[in-house]
């Protein structure tokens, strides 16, 4: 039957090229198809990409192997020795005597001293000098220069020295005291001015008409020579309060 099948099927075979006979083109070209399949097949490749060749005295080295074991013999050696003394001498007292007397002593120890007492010399004469050395500035000349400036200012200002400090000390004793009046034939009433209305600190008559206070009549040259009086006495006390210090320093 399988004879039977190929003689049929020859007859719907195709082939490429033109040929008298169907069964025998048919016939070859199987056998050139199986022949470039086993070719295929078996063809080795151009590149060679399989893993390098691997060689054993590369990978093991047999030398470091043996050094390293050498060395190892050499250290259970000497521990081995070393353990032998060490049972020797807990066993007995020991052929050497551990005892150490020496005492430290520095080399250096003389010149060190010497140049901390040579810095400690000059530390204290550059200390003598700067206490020993005079101020290029005189403190109390400052304070005698202020006082006198402060002196001038009074003299050409219209309120004197710390005024309202001296009317902040005399406002509790203002209102206690009531201010005195005076009604007189033709209406006008005289009262004197207390502190807190006085810029001087001090009580000044005055006369009010219908909630107005006038001026006590001193004319500006009175009261300017007034005021002259008291500065001029202020600074004669002031200088004679510095005369008394300068002799006190001098003693």
């Amino acid at each position: 039957m399988h004879s039977q099948g190929n003689t049929k099927m020859f007859r719907s075979y195709q082939s490429i090229l033109p040929s008298t006979n169907k069964l025998l083109q048919m016939k070859w070209d199987q056998t050139y198809y199986k022949e470039h399949r086993r070719l295929v097949k078996e063809a080795q490749p151009m590149v060679d990409t399989k893993a390098p060749a691997t060689y054993m005295h590369l990978h093991l080295k047999l030398k470091k192997l043996q050094l390293e074991e050498e060395r190892l013999a050499t250290i259970e050696r000497d521990n081995r020795i070393l353990l032998e003394k060490m049972s020797y001498i807990m066993r007995t007292r020991g052929r050497v005597d551990n005892r150490n007397n020496y005492e430290y002593k520095s080399l250096n120890r003389e010149k060190r001293q010497r140049e901390l007492l040579r810095v400690t010399k000059e530390n204290q004469a550059i200390l003598k000098r700067i206490m020993m050395r005079k101020p290029e500035y005189s403190a109390h000349k400052w304070q005698r220069e202020w006082e006198e400036n402060q002196t001038f200012m009074d003299n050409i200002s219209h309120f004197p020295k710390d005024w309202w400090i001296e009317e902040k000390q005399n406002t509790t004793m203002s209102r206690t005291s009531l201010n005195r009046s005076k009604t007189f034939a033709n209406g006008d009433r005289q009262r004197t001015m207390s502190v807190e209305n006085s810029p001087y600190g001090k009580q000044l008559p005055g006369f009010s008409r219908g909630g107005t206070l006038y001026d006590s009549g001193l004319t500006r040259s009175q009261k300017s020579g007034s005021s002259k009086k008291s500065k001029s006495e202020k600074s004669q006390t002031k200088e004679k309060a510095e005369s008394n210090e300068e002799g006190e320093e001098t003693a």
